[in-house]
């Protein structure tokens, strides 16, 4: 009896792990995707703060499958020109996509 329930204990287990590695979100990514997008993020903004050619300016980063979008405003060309290098130099950035408007 009580190997029974041992077996059927490790049955639900199994069922459960696999259940869980195939979550999806609603646009299909797995959580392993989401947070590497976060993670892409995460060292774009932190890049962005840390450049003293940058710190200061309203820029935001958002991540979906490795494509980045920067979007906010800074004061000149260079300063949009570095913030698509700063991002383009992350490890897993596929594209960029620079709408930040020099005013």
């Amino acid at each position: 009896m009580q190997k029974g329930k041992r077996i059927v204990g490790l049955l639900l287990c199994l069922v459960l792990l696999c259940s869980l590695g195939a979550c999806r979100t609603a646009a299909g990514r797995s959580v392993g995707q989401v947070v590497d997008d976060m993670n892409i993020t995460t060292v774009i903004k932190s890049r962005i703060f840390n450049d003293p050619y940058m710190s200061g300016f309203a820029v935001s980063v958002d991540t979906f499958q490795g494509e980045v979008t920067l979007t906010g405003a800074v004061e000149s060309d260079f300063a949009r020109k570095r913030a698509t290098e700063l991002a383009e130099g992350v490890d897993g950035v596929r594209k960029v996509n620079n709408l930040l408007i020099v005013r």
